[in-house]
């Protein structure tokens, strides 16, 4: 069923095109509209429990991506490469590839929040993924054009071994267990060896070391020691 207005009808057509779905698609129009609504427009009919539902949407996707496509990863790997592929960066990223700014209606301050925008398109991105799953209850309007970014980006980063985010898939696991967040203790090598690793990092979690890593960058030794404590995690959850 269209909305009410002819306009914003048209709108939403045109972003439905330039995600590759025929303007027939089973897409629920008003789910659309309000997924494409910021809070400041309205406080009870906007897009935050979309987003919720695209939360979970794009995880599922990128984990079926990942697993569909490298049978043979670690799990660890899987958990850090994901952490990337749905972080806001890479979904604000999408967002903007895809105009999503020229449909989302924002009021208020929010228009001029440069700061927050990141942030802003990668909600408004995931609540059009909700709104999409609910159309049809499953994933045929989500993955014929959200799998090839996530094919192409999962394919660079393992390429880049670097830019696996250890950390983020740690603390995720953290979180769901523990309801706590891991600490890390730097600690600088006081004479290193020439183009070697400068950082020692140590990953806590309740008193209790996890694991330990060395890096040129404080972030690069935070990472590698976050590598060790998740596989070791994963390894004892094992039977």
């Amino acid at each position: 069923m269209s909305i009410a207005y002819p306009r914003r009808q048209r709108q939403l057509e045109s972003l439905v095109k330039k995600l590759g779905l025929p303007v027939v698609a089973p897409v629920k129009w008003q789910l659309l509209d309000l997924a494409l609504t910021h809070p400041t427009v309205s406080e009870s009919a906007n897009y935050e429990q979309l987003e919720f539902v695209g939360d979970a949407v794009v995880r599922l996707v990128s984990a079926i991506v990942l697993w569909e496509n490298y049978p043979d990863c670690p799990v660890g790997d899987f958990a850090a490469i994901r952490s990337v592929l749905v972080s806001d960066r890479i979904l604000a990223k999408m967002s903007r590839e895809y105009g999503l700014e020229l449909y989302l209606l924002v009021a208020g301050s929010a228009t001029a929040d440069q700061v927050g925008e990141e942030s802003r398109l990668a909600d408004a991105f995931e609540a059009v993924l909700g709104a999409l799953y609910l159309s049809t209850n499953d994933l045929q309007l989500i993955r014929p054009w959200l799998d090839p970014h996530f094919k192409q980006l999962a394919t660079e980063i393992r390429l880049d071994p670097a830019r696996f985010n250890y950390k983020a898939a740690l603390q995720e696991w953290t979180q769901a267990h523990f309801k706590v967040l891991p600490e890390y203790r730097v600690v600088e090598i006081s004479q290193p060896q020439h183009n070697q690793e400068r950082f020692i990092a140590e990953v806590w979690l309740h008193e209790q070391k996890l694991g330990e890593g060395k890096g040129r960058s404080i972030k690069a030794a935070e990472q590698a020691a976050a590598k060790v404590a998740f596989f070791a995690l994963n390894t004892q959850e094992k039977p």
